[in-house]
């Protein structure tokens, strides 16, 4: 049975940034602890995740674009998943999927990325992800979400005419903010980045975008219950 649709509480969105840009469908993905929203931990509203102790997939729906300096990077595949032996990609069991005045979040694998093209004739991409990502959600109208990344957690290269290594979050961890948007029974729910900004170091020589130090980050990814495909990941009270 589908999960029942949770009231949302108005609460204010972060502001996105720019850089690296990744435009996409997103289903996804997520890593260590975040924390979502810009108020402090007194105003924050209610959250709760359900259902409880539940897995998830988060598939890319549609194409993510990376962008830094000219050189625009399109993937067509991406999904972070849950692992035999692993409890990321997992709501948390109840209590811990409920909080009274803060977000709740997991620890997620981290997305992969294939199917990747670039905007330059005779350039190549490949991107590597590692660690553990994290998911956070708060509720509110819209429910803020965060992803966070960790250190040297991504990793874009392009080959041929230009060798470029494009490193996010070089230093340390890295939350990219987002919105989380329930599902009903003919849809998913969705966490859309757009434009969240995360920190770069880009290394190479001709044709790579050295002087860029921040990042875009968009995408959207459809989240689904692997637990019970019937029911829906739902963010309410």
């Amino acid at each position: 049975m589908t999960a029942p649709l949770p009231r949302p509480r108005t609460r204010t969105l972060f502001a996105a940034g720019a850089g690296l840009s990744l435009a996409a469908a997103l289903a996804l993905t997520g890593a260590g602890t975040a924390t979502a929203g810009t108020a402090s931990a007194a105003d924050a509203a209610s959250t709760t995740v359900t259902p409880a102790g539940h897995s998830f997939t988060a598939t890319l729906n549609g194409k993510a674009t990376f962008k830094a300096g000219s050189v625009t990077v399109t993937c067509t595949v991406s999904s972070s998943a849950p692992s035999d032996g692993s409890a990321n990609n997992r709501i948390p069991d109840a209590p811990g999927n409920h909080n009274a005045s803060g977000p709740v979040s997991n620890d997620i694998n981290p997305p992969s990325f294939t199917g990747c093209t670039t905007s330059m004739p005779g350039v190549k991409a490949a991107v590597e992800t590692s660690g553990t990502w994290t998911v956070a959600m708060q509720n509110g109208d819209p429910i803020v979400a965060t992803l966070g990344m960790p250190a040297a957690g991504f990793k874009l290269t392009t080959t041929g005419l230009a060798s470029c290594t494009v490193t996010a979050a070089p230093t340390g961890p890295a939350t990219l903010p987002a919105v989380f948007t329930n599902g009903d029974a003919d849809n998913p729910s969705q966490i859309t980045l757009t434009n969240a900004p995360a920190p770069v170091k880009v290394e190479g020589g001709f044709g790579c975008p050295t002087a860029a130090k921040t990042s875009a980050f968009s995408a959207v990814y459809d989240v689904t219950d692997v637990t019970d495909p019937a029911s829906r990941v739902l963010v309410g009270e």
